[in-house]
């Protein structure tokens, strides 16, 4: 193993014996044996669900964001906890050391198949790939191309009775050329290369445009693929039937938003939870990208009707837990939020926007994250420069509409333009630094409107500070500021203030509207850059950052 691989497996591999997190911002558990939807307030677009053992594991598209194929884990579909990564790094590794907004990793599968978790992605630039592992916290294989090319989103396998495997999978126009189809062809038994060729066995045309996202079951002698049409925004969730895997299939819509305020409930996951079953879907939350909701499902009349008689639910009673009785309570946990960077390893919830290279960033002996400023100038030609090329951002999703999140930092400068802080990123961002200008620091707000389509960044002085302590040294002395950091968020608006003591905090800024990325939603977390950098790194160290209501 390589020197880059065991620090990697140091900085985003934990131990599996996870603390239980109680997010202060958003439980979908009621506490009567009820949920409220969304059951993850956070952006895990496209997801997939697949049982073990009595639990239910979750992975979801993370797209250019590293580390990749997020695992989650729940005893009963509604409280859900981060458990690992099953991506460490995407390749070819030219492409991915940048920042490639959208690309990378679409729509995954997971399935449990002779004692191990297997995860399908498709690369709509370079094919459909696969990994494997016995345990679905970590130790998964380097990634398998099973199937070569351009264009092929949207995998599921699908191991049939006889042990041979089948899989389904759409196709993006943007790159093929064509969509709203769906193609089955047979893979080896072990699901690491095509047997078999391509077959068409679902065309959506206008009625069920943009069919996509399939997911491939078996079910009393059916073959049943369930997928979205309509887009993202709008669509609903069809599910289609056959005695063959190849059709032809009839089809039917089962979930759509009728006279709900849900719009475009559609793309997940199919799984069966005690004497029930259940539907994980997404809805598009613009800002906070696509969240995860659930339905119960309803077979009575042969076919899989989801929701209410084929609308969705906003509350509902909670599936079965593992080990328990139909509406008990389970222990309630969320997906981690806060992070007090004291164990040597940085929280489960973090990523950044480009394949990791560690002087990006390491944990510090005695508790403390630390972010190096990096040369964003000598990343990319494009002008002007902004922190939509910038692979070093630290960053995690928002997990409620509402909440704050305040850090405490430190941050040192070697030399002019040099800074960091908070930053709410997507197409248009937003930043809270500090910068050093001669032997002060100024506190900026740093905004872009259109990041994506290469606007130019504006930066605002709001004060001076000064360092709070020196380097004494002859060599490349650095001037420090101690501050707390804080963003505070309302239903898409950000606001900041700042702090040099904990206790009085100041509003710094302009109120900024979140934006989300490409197909992905905003993320906030830190920064730490420079411009022409002529001596060396500063940084940020990350003593702690706390979300709170």
């Amino acid at each position: 193993m390589s020197v880059r691989q065991l620090f990697l497996l140091t900085l985003v591999v934990p131990s599996v014996v996870l603390a239980q997190y109680r997010s202060q911002v958003w439980s979908p558990d009621r506490g009567d044996g009820t949920y409220v939807n969304p059951v993850l307030y956070a952006d895990y677009s496209d997801p997939d669900v697949c049982e073990a053992d009595g639990r239910f594991y979750l992975t979801a598209s993370s797209f250019n964001c590293i580390p990749g194929l997020p695992v989650l884990r729940s005893d009963d579909l509604v409280n859900w906890q981060i458990i690992g990564h099953a991506l460490q790094e995407l390749e070819p590794k030219e492409i991915f050391d940048r920042p490639q907004h959208g690309k990378g990793v679409w729509a995954p599968a997971i399935r449990y198949h002779r004692g191990e978790f297997y995860i399908y992605w498709g690369d709509p630039d370079y094919g459909i790939f696969m990994v494997h592992s016995a345990d679905a916290a970590r130790n998964w294989s380097k990634p398998v191309c099973v199937v070569p090319g351009s264009g092929m989103i949207d995998p599921c396998p699908l191991w049939d009775d006889d042990g041979r495997c089948y899989l389904v999978n759409g196709w993006a126009n943007s790159r093929a050329g064509f969509n709203s189809v769906l193609t089955v062809r047979e893979l080896s038994a072990d699901g690491t290369r095509q047997i078999g060729l391509p077959r068409i066995v679902f065309d959506g045309g206008q009625v069920n445009h943009t069919s996509e996202g399939p997911k491939f079951y078996k079910r009393d002698g059916w073959y049943w693929i369930m997928c979205p049409a309509g887009g993202v925004e709008t669509g609903w969730q069809l599910a289609m039937r056959s005695r063959s895997p190849y059709g032809p299939y009839e089809w039917k819509r089962v979930m759509w938003q009728g006279k709900t305020t849900m719009n475009g409930p559609h793309q997940g996951a199919w799984v069966h939870a005690g004497n029930e079953d259940w539907f994980l879907h997404f809805n598009d939350k613009a800002a906070y990208g696509r969240v995860v909701c659930l339905q119960p499902v309803d077979w009575s009349s042969g076919w899989p009707i989801m929701g209410n008689n084929g609308e969705p639910y906003t509350r509902y009673h909670k599936p079965q837990a593992r080990g328990n009785t139909a509406n008990s309570k389970s222990q309630i946990q969320n997906p981690q939020e806060s992070d007090e960077f004291n164990d040597g390893t940085m929280g489960l919830q973090w990523q950044w926007h480009a394949n990791y290279n560690q002087t990006y960033g390491m944990p510090v002996a005695g508790g403390c994250y630390r972010l190096y400023t990096y040369d964003l100038d000598k990343q990319t030609s494009e002008s002007p420069v902004t922190l939509w090329n910038a692979p070093n951002l630290l960053l995690q999703k928002p997990t409620a509409p509402r909440f704050t999140a305040t850090a405490k930092v430190r941050f040192a400068s070697k030399e002019d333009h040099q800074y960091g802080g908070l930053v709410m990123m997507g197409r248009d961002y937003s930043a809270l630094v500090v910068c050093r200008q001669g032997d002060t620091f100024l506190l900026q707000q740093h905004t872009c409107m259109g990041a994506d389509e290469q606007q130019p960044e504006s930066q605002t002085t709001l004060a001076t500070l000064q360092p709070t302590a020196r380097d004494t040294i002859p060599y490349s002395p650095a001037i420090y500021l101690d501050l707390y950091l804080r963003m505070t968020v309302n239903d898409g608006v950000c606001r900041y203030s700042y702090s040099l003591d904990g206790k009085r905090y100041k509003e710094a800024g302009d109120a900024f509207t979140m934006r989300q990325g490409k197909w992905i939603g905003a993320k906030f977390g830190f920064v730490s850059e420079c411009m022409n950098r002529k001596a060396s790194r500063g940084w940020l160290d990350v003593d702690w950052i706390r979300v709170t209501k």
